[in-house]
């Protein structure tokens, strides 16, 4: 039975990549070797390098505005401790969305003084704080675009004169907007790019050499810089599906093909949740996720039988995170509009038969 893979991260990539993908473990562009034993310094993976960098800020539109693609490691928790290394000087803000929002304040602190200019935590973060300001003696303002363990997306991004910083771990790639907004972005491959093991940052050069720290090479994003993105030996085989992945997006029209699929993924599953008497949402109606539907069976004791339904339907990976408890949906953009049909099916039928 094909498996609806509704999994919050190692995410579901396109049936096509991981064809190709698997190809290249045998032979890599018919060199006789694997992808997997290739020189890092071969041609043949520095053109996979300098490609994936190079449509990276293509589909984000930030070709020639002075930003550089990096795919570096450790994931977006040695962002956070890089992010803070390489900006903060004496003080950043931050605002406080979540489990890993509350991760890289807590990396910052080591650095300076952090100002946490907005929580919700006082609600186990169900919504996003829209009232607060940015102060303008900061170094820099942090944020999370999407919650993915509390089902919460940011719609609107603050106006400052202070550069942003964004993790968009789990939604980049899945939406327009402007990201010349931001002055960095990154994103752990693995939510909604490609494999575990590579992190994209996205990165405005001009925002660099402000701290008066010394900073360890490899943690210094100059370094990675001006090796492009080379300094040491990259995740080979997480950068190439990504690759892979960043082509697939391109032939689905880009970003502005692709977010409208997630937009109809997203209307079918909350209707679902909204008009279905047995399932209730935990995030705030103008918060929710496009990529993460997080939501809690009204009734305990019909959890038994649901958790059957959905898996005897081929469903995967539906659990919620244990900070939320119940269900969440992660609907990446790979994901079709088929799966979320399933799931909504199953739910549908839970309210026939209950």
């Amino acid at each position: 039975m094909k498996k609806h893979n509704f999994s919050a991260g190692p995410c579901i990539l396109p049936e096509t990549v991981f064809q190709e993908a698997s190809q290249s473990i045998l032979d890599f562009n018919n060199s006789g070797l694997s992808i997997l034993e290739i020189s890092h310094r071969s041609k043949d993976f520095v053109d996979v390098m300098e490609e994936a960098r190079s449509l990276s800020l293509e589909l984000l539109g930030l070709e020639n505005k002075g930003y550089k693609a990096l795919f570096l490691q450790g994931g977006a928790s040695l962002e956070f401790l890089m992010v803070a290394y390489n900006l903060l000087e004496k003080k950043a803000a931050y605002l406080n969305t979540g489990t890993w929002a509350d991760k890289a304040i807590k990396e910052a602190r080591l650095f300076g003084e952090v100002d946490v200019v907005g929580s919700s935590e006082n609600k186990n973060f169900n919504y996003i704080p829209k009232k607060y300001t940015v102060p303008e003696d900061a170094d820099y303002f942090h944020c999370t675009s999407n919650n993915t363990i509390f089902g919460t997306q940011m719609k609107r991004f603050p106006k400052t004169s202070v550069p942003m910083v964004c993790d968009m771990s789990s939604d980049i790639f899945s939406r327009e907007m402007d990201f010349s907004k931001f002055d960095l972005i990154y994103a752990g491959a693995q939510k909604n790019m490609g494999p575990a093991g590579t992190t994209l940052v996205i990165i405005k050069e001009d925002i660099l050499g402000k701290v008066s720290r010394k900073i360890p090479a490899m943690l210094n994003y100059k370094s990675h810089i001006d090796k492009d993105s080379m300094y040491n030996t990259p995740a080979v085989y997480a950068v190439y599906v990504s690759l892979l992945n960043l082509r697939w997006l391109k032939a689905q029209g880009g970003i502005s093909g692709i977010e409208e699929q997630n937009k109809k993924k997203a209307q079918l599953i909350y209707s679902e949740i909204d008009i279905n008497p047995l399932f209730k949402g935990f995030a705030a109606e103008e918060d929710r996720s496009k990529m993460n539907a997080t939501f809690n069976l009204v009734k305990d004791s019909l959890k038994e039988r649901f958790d059957k339904s959905w898996k005897d339907a081929g469903i995967n990976g539906l659990t919620g995170h244990r900070s939320v408890g119940g269900y969440r949906a992660s609907m990446y953009n790979a994901l079709p509009l088929e799966s979320v049909q399933v799931l909504v099916d199953v739910m549908s039928d839970m309210e026939r038969k209950a």
